[in-house]
């Protein structure tokens, strides 16, 4: 069993951060792949599995449909789907995350129906569940809005349909991957994701006996099968955590060697690391360093769906921008309210501005709404803290709180942890093999 998460970090900061911590197997693909293995009657083993919230929380989700989840030893998962009996997805006790949308097709692929309550994930901006329902819609599936969820039904076996998403959703892309892959015929899904997550789900599906093909324009040609095959297959590292760990290094002028991680999904954070003054040193064929290799200075950074910049680097990129010399822009194209973590960069002495208008050359969907997502960074500010309490707000800004009171003088307080730990877990532990001096409470 996982340790009990703890309730708040203590930082004493102010210090370079260096030597080396193994990243997590990536929870944005490892409660993908759990999802993807009710698809199969028979047991489908995970390697590289992290044990954080979000899987324990999906974990919760699988037994309830009926599938048996072991772990036979560290970071090997199995799930057996061959008796699966309850079309009812729970809300979970340990928390919510955006999983029960995902298992509306798989369900009514294995059982005929799915009934999956409205939950959410982390409060960065609105997330609506409208391109997954209509995309079970034009797959055949009834669906009923409720107000304690979504009730789906089919009349026979899914049929394949074609279907454009309005975006080019990470989740929405997932669902017409679980959807079509047993549907009959041969599906047509224009303006997906292309996320590195995306295309190891799309591996492991085919892993599994699915055959779906990845087209130049953002298309997916799905070809429906009469059944899937469990499979073995190996989480990715986790990319987000890894430049996280990069700027925390670069922010300090530290030194830090990041173990795990597959240096090709990093592809496009590099470039705006290096612009800053971040410097990179491949160690191995899943290991790399990182440093500050000369004086930060700002940048215009726009976050985009990939193979843009990933709207979950700009928290830690943030921090680290508030050590470089001049002023540095974020334009948040993603999610609409984003920003709320300034404030405590603000506490700590950061020099930041939010404003409403589009400050970067990427279409937008929020040009002219008002939202609040795009940002101001002054610096370089030399960041303390006395004695500071910072309530976490969301996952991904977590990690940039630890980073924040890693770099500033002095001792911070950080509560809301079991938000940070759904990401990363056992942070203390895990971050013993480096100089961040981090206790729990």
């Amino acid at each position: 069993m996982p340790a009990t998460p703890a309730s708040r970090y203590r930082i004493d900061g102010g210090q370079p951060v260096s030597g080396r911590i193994r990243g997590l197997g990536a929870k944005n693909f490892a409660t993908k792949a759990m999802v993807a293995a009710l698809l199969a009657e028979g047991k489908t083993t995970l390697l590289n599995a992290p044990r954080i919230g979000d899987v324990d929380i999906t974990c919760e989700l699988l037994a309830a449909a009926g599938a048996k989840l072991a772990w036979p030893s560290e970071g090997v998962l199995e799930i057996d789907a061959s008796a699966l009996a309850s079309a009812d997805v729970p809300v979970p006790d340990s928390g919510s995350n955006r999983i029960p949308i995902l298992l509306l097709g798989v369900l009514l692929h294995r059982l005929g129906a799915a009934h999956v309550p409205v939950v959410s994930g982390c409060n960065i901006g609105a997330r609506p569940v409208d391109f997954h329902l209509d995309a079970a819609r034009l797959f055949g599936a009834d669906i009923e809005i409720a107000k304690d969820g979504y009730r789906a039904r089919r009349h026979g076996p899914l049929n394949a349909c074609h279907y454009r998403l309005p975006y080019p959703s990470v989740g929405a892309t997932e669902s017409c991957l679980f959807l079509g892959v047993l549907a009959r015929g041969t599906s047509i899904i224009e303006n997906v994701a292309t996320e590195p997550e995306i295309i190891a789900l799309i591996t492991l599906l085919n892993a599994m006996g699915a055959r779906i093909q990845l087209r130049p324009n953002r298309e997916l040609v799905i070809e429906g099968v009469d059944r899937l095959y469990a499979t073995t297959f190996e989480v990715l590292g986790d990319r987000i955590e890894a430049a996280s760990w990069a700027a925390l290094a670069a922010a300090t002028d530290g030194d830090i060697t990041v173990d795990g991680i597959d240096p090709a999904t990093l592809i496009n954070f590099f470039g705006p690391f290096n612009a800053v003054g971040g410097g990179v040193s491949i160690e191995g064929p899943r290991s790399i360093r990182f440093f500050r290799r000369r004086p930060l200075k700002s940048i215009v950074l726009e976050t985009d769906v990939f193979p843009g910049f990933a709207t979950d680097w700009q928290q830690p990129f943030a921090v680290m921008l508030t050590q470089a010399s001049g002023t540095s822009i974020i334009h948040e194209t993603v999610y609409e309210r984003r920003f709320d973590y300034l404030e405590a960069l603000a506490a700590l002495g950061a020099r930041t501005q939010i404003e409403t208008h589009c400050l970067g050359s990427v279409a937008c969907r929020f040009r002219g709404r008002d939202f609040p997502h795009s940002a101001i960074i002054q610096g370089p500010t030399k960041l303390r803290s006395e004695g500071l309490s910072l309530e976490v707000p969301d996952l991904r800004a977590g990690l940039a709180y630890v980073m924040a009171a890693a770099l500033a003088e002095g001792e911070t307080t950080i509560t809301g942890v079991p938000r940070v730990e759904r990401g990363y877990g056992a942070l203390a532990e895990r971050t013993r093999g480096l100089t961040l001096r981090l206790a729990t409470a």
